[in-house]
């Protein structure tokens, strides 16, 4: 079974730990724009909303790429940019419809959430609960599933 970051904005102060915590698992700095994660500030309203790649089962970003640098990691079911075989042509950015891949000007390259190979860094510096990490099922998906399947998503029966 596989986890999937949950995010529950109800929880999020704005604190940016997940910013910090990203930036330091990944390049071993505390640096805000290097993070994979970023806290939306909607400031009209005061809220902080976290936001980053939700590993779409579609991963439109991973048909897209042209030279097939992103990569299905076996064991955590991330979608993952090889930053060895990514030309940071940007392609993937245009067809994630969530913008949650950012290009890097000092590497060239493409970068994107790849839950920590398991241990989402971000998750474990919430100090609210507002990103967890949880069993995909968990998040109701099994039983939307259900539900669509109720209401005309089965397979066309074979023909005889």
């Amino acid at each position: 079974m596989h986890k999937v970051l949950h995010i529950d904005p109800a929880k999020c102060t704005g604190c940016l730990s997940c910013e910090m915590a990203c930036s330091y698992e990944h390049f071993g700095v505390f640096a805000t724009s290097k993070s994979r994660i970023k806290v939306f500030d909607f400031h009209h309203t005061g809220r902080k909303v976290p936001y980053t790649c939700t590993q779409c089962d579609e991963a439109w970003c991973l048909h897209a790429c042209p030279v097939e640098a992103i990569t299905v990691d076996k064991v955590t079911g991330a979608k993952v940019v090889s930053e060895a075989t990514c030309v940071g042509c940007k392609v993937c950015t245009i067809a994630c419809p969530f913008g949650t891949i950012n290009y890097v000007a000092e590497t060239g390259k493409v970068q994107k959430c790849d839950l920590c190979g398991g241990q989402p860094a971000c998750a474990e510096a919430c100090p609210t609960g507002a990103i967890t990490y949880i069993d995909a099922n968990w998040t109701g998906l099994a039983r939307m599933q259900q539900w669509a399947d109720k209401l005309g998503n089965q397979s066309a029966p074979a023909a005889a």
